[in-house]
């Protein structure tokens, strides 16, 4: 979107292209995107292979933009599914439409940036692009008269502790389209924050959880091993709207965690939010094979897989008195 607003604000024409429909095996689901510039240049994705080199050479050739979209279809035919790389059995039905405005792609992008939902539906008939509210979990629809895609915010990970650990996940999240945001307050360690494209926060993590973690499209990560920053940005994170609460370390150490966060005033469901020992048990032993486990299981949080039947149980949870929480979380840093 941000690319084809640009395009056009300069007087370049633009298509846009979504995954409409698929049968059979598909490498992008439908409401996949791509943005293709009328000299041929394109931005995002339908296919992954060949297909978008085809249809943007095919846009290139048009001589005038249409004022109304239609569908281009690929792996009809077993040459096209060869020709075009598509899985055997796969077939794409791709809705493409000229844009004759940037400022509705703006009103998408600045509903993005404030964190709301907007739906956006094509009137397969008129042409018409209109913008409307958005329930969260709206599906991606089309029924060959009009397709509606809903636009929400950017994913966003928000990691306590500007250690090793947090680089490697920092790094690797943002190839799975996070926003990340390394919360440490600590001057040594924020100082010598390196990883590109995760923005440094140097708040209280509590602060900063309160601030951050506003909706279901947020992740918060705990990962400094010290109980007087982790167990706060806890508190706070366990119950906000976050869809995924994490804390490195031992069973053990989340064991006293657990009983740290009782004695805080927690209740025992929002304590059973906690992912901990964060990531999946792949044997992990180096920071960068910890940081795939934990991105696993944040992806399979957000795609909606269950994990915890194949794990094994939480250890129950004997509240600690306010004052032993306190004793704990220092004794437990030093």
């Amino acid at each position: 979107m941000t690319a084809a607003a640009e395009w056009l604000e300069r007087g370049a024409g633009a298509y846009l292209v979504t995954v409409a429909k698929t049968f059979g095996s598909s490498p992008r689901p439908p409401g996949s995107l791509l943005a293709v510039r009328d000299d041929g240049l394109f931005v995002g994705s339908v296919s992954g292979g060949c297909v978008e080199d085809d249809l943007a050479e095919r846009l290139k050739a048009l001589k005038t933009l249409s004022a109304f979209p239609w569908v281009e279809s690929y792996g009809v035919t077993p040459e096209q599914t060869h020709k075009f790389g598509l899985p055997c059995g796969g077939r794409l039905d791709l809705m493409v439409e000229s844009l004759a405005s940037a400022e509705p792609l703006r009103a998408i992008l600045d509903a993005m940036a404030s964190r709301r939902l907007i739906a956006r539906r094509l009137c397969l008939a008129t042409g018409e692009a209109s913008l409307h509210p958005a329930r969260r979990g709206e599906p991606f629809r089309f029924d060959d008269e009009n397709l509606i895609k809903v636009f929400g915010p950017a994913w966003r990970l928000l990691l306590i502790g500007a250690g090793q650990l947090s680089r490697y996940v920092a790094e690797m999240a943002q190839a799975l389209d996070y926003d990340v945001i390394v919360c440490d307050p600590r001057t040594e360690y924020a100082a010598g924050w390196t990883a590109k494209g995760a923005a440094l926060d140097t708040r209280m993590p509590d602060d900063v959880v309160r601030a951050l973690a506003t909706d279901a499209r947020c992740a918060v990560v705990a990962l400094t091993h010290d109980p007087k920053l982790d167990d706060m940005a806890l508190m706070e994170a366990l119950t906000s709207n976050a869809f995924y609460v994490g804390a490195v370390g031992s069973k053990a150490n989340n064991a006293r965690r657990r009983a740290r966060l009782a004695g805080l005033g927690l209740s025992r469901a929002e304590i059973e939010r906690l992912h901990g020992p964060v990531g999946l048990p792949i044997g992990s032993r180096t920071p960068a094979e910890i940081a795939i486990a934990i991105l696993a299981e944040l992806t399979a949080v957000r795609n909606g897989v269950e994990l915890r039947a194949a794990m094994a149980p939480r250890a129950e949870v004997t509240p600690l008195s306010e004052r032993e929480a306190v004793c704990a979380g220092l004794r437990a840093s030093c």
